[in-house]
């Protein structure tokens, strides 16, 4: 009976979950997992905030319209009842929650997923430490207050200690106490903090990775008694299987970098092919999340885990791999009218990558925005290659570099499960066939984050091997022009010297 019955399901029954980041990529899986999978949960409160012209309320609407809940919204159509949002923002004292909303908090929650993060490489070092350090430390005090809390979960990053060759499932120390750094950064002046930044961040490679180093250090220091557990998943990408294989919803970071190369805009990729690609599907790192509440919170180990959600040491993916799937995907299924044929080669050359990068983006984009010019349309391409240059650039190093992640804790939480709850609640990458993911994820771009029309395939191919004729077409006129310019001038060249020195043999 032990085995038929989801544990790990069983648990959340009667449960009050409190989700912040619901909003973002993995946060939606997060809460429509929790809803299918355990949907005897009792209800799961999500921390939202206003954001430009968008009310709470229009936000929330936006959110459980999303087709990631198509699969929960047929099997349970009122699941939205179970969905209470809390108005919360995260930078400032006491996560600006309503009196009233937090005597609800304090009394109910059971399970709090911490995913709200800010992701961008790029962000000012104050703006995320505010969020993803002070924002912690804020919720971290609104936990110690609530009565019936079991179980506190901390969504980190593989990459929070990247400045490590090897990472352990283990706290790392950090080079500034994170509490410090935040009463110098509440009255620094900002273009002064942006000047120092470098020397304060170290040999991380950007704030967003520093300021997640610094909020695991952090809960460490001022867990208290909270029964605490973080989890490092490495690069999220697509589902593989829940809610539908392929889906994904956001231009973040590598899902950009692929709309881009299947548009034909990026042509090259400063990379070694035989360095790793940690991917892991957003899916498994869901699962995994959701079973160290369960175990956390049944068990209680005696000190806080780390658990990496990686998959280099146990099902490895090559970038040189990803290469080939990716352009054979979006060969069969290209995207509707692609700027150019898709075609991406890494290169570890720089010399190689520069020169390319001129030839194949530079000069198109002032091409054509001077053809806009010429019609009068405002010029876009060279602004947009900017954008995608500074994007590649960000992704540069860790697409450069290969880490090694021990992954113990999670082994021994996968031999805790049960037949039932390793089928519900599977986070096995070895069982992932990457070939097929990256098919499903390269379909998933065009259905769900692009919303183009699958029956639009054989149109967009049809459109593919008119690029590739025009391509070759051009190629011919080029290497004609060649010709005429350079080598049939040097043959006249050649033959009107000869002609000069035969006639001066000739005279007396």
């Amino acid at each position: 009976m032990k085995d038929t019955v989801s544990l790990v399901g069983t648990y959340y029954s009667g449960k009050s979950v409190l989700v912040t980041g619901a909003t973002g990529f993995m946060g939606k899986v997060l809460v429509e997992k929790l809803l299918r999978s355990c949907h005897d949960v009792k209800s799961i409160y999500i921390c939202v905030r206003p954001k430009g012209e968008h009310s709470i309320q229009t936000r929330v609407q936006n959110l459980l319209k999303c087709k990631v809940f198509d699969r929960v919204r047929e099997e349970w159509p009122n699941f939205h009842e179970k969905i209470k949002p809390i108005s919360a923002e995260f930078t400032k004292p006491n996560l600006a929650i309503s009196s009233e909303d937090m005597e609800e908090l304090l009394s109910e929650v059971n399970v709090i997923f911490h995913c709200a993060a800010t992701v961008r490489f790029d962000e000012p070092l104050k703006d995320a430490l505010l969020l993803n350090v002070m924002g912690t430390q804020q919720l971290l005090g609104l936990a110690r207050q609530m009565k019936n809390l079991e179980a506190l979960i901390h969504v980190s990053t593989a990459y929070s200690n990247c400045n490590r060759k090897n990472i352990e499932e283990v706290f790392y120390p950090v080079p500034v106490e994170p509490k410090k750094l935040l009463d110098l950064v509440g009255w620094m002046d900002g273009s002064l903090i942006e000047a120092i930044t470098p020397n304060l961040i170290g040999d991380w490679p950007n704030t967003y990775t520093f300021s997640k180093a610094l909020t695991e250090y952090l809960i460490q220091q001022e867990k208290g008694d909270l029964n605490v557990a973080i989890v490092r998943p490495s690069i999220v990408g697509a589902s593989w299987q829940e809610p539908f294989p392929g889906w994904v919803d956001n231009f973040n970071n590598i899902n950009g970098f692929l709309v881009v190369a299947a548009k034909g805009v990026i042509r090259t990729v400063k990379c070694y092919p035989t360095n790793v690609a940690d991917f892991i599907p957003v899916d498994l790192a869901v699962n995994l999340t959701i079973t160290i509440g369960w175990y956390t919170a049944v068990h209680r180990p005696k000190s806080p885990m780390i658990y990496n959600c990686t998959s280099g040491g146990l099902n490895c993916l090559y970038w040189g791999d990803l290469e080939t799937h990716v352009r054979s995907s979006f060969t069969q299924n290209p995207l509707e009218k692609p700027f150019r044929i898709p075609e991406v080669t890494l290169t570890s050359s720089h010399l190689v990558h520069q020169y390319r990068m001129f030839v194949y983006h530079t000069t198109p984009a002032f091409l054509y925005d001077l053809y806009l010019r010429l019609i009068g349309k405002k010029p876009q391409a060279m602004k947009l290659l900017t954008r995608i240059e500074k994007a590649m650039r960000l992704l540069e190093y860790f697409i450069n570099h290969t880490w090694e992640w021990s992954s113990g804790h999670t082994n021994m939480l996968m031999k805790e499960l049960n037949p039932k709850d390793k089928n519900l609640f599977s986070f096995d990458i070895r069982q992932v066939i990457w070939s097929e993911y990256l098919n499903n994820y390269c379909l998933g771009i065009k259905k769900y984050l692009l919303n183009e029309d699958l029956d639009g395939i054989p149109a967009a191919r049809q459109y593919i091997r008119k690029l590739k004729t025009i391509n070759c077409a051009l190629k011919a006129t080029l290497l004609v022009i060649i010709w005429l310019v350079f080598i049939a001038r040097s043959q006249m060249a050649h033959k009107f010297l000869s002609y000069i020195r035969a006639s001066s043999t000739l005279r007396p």
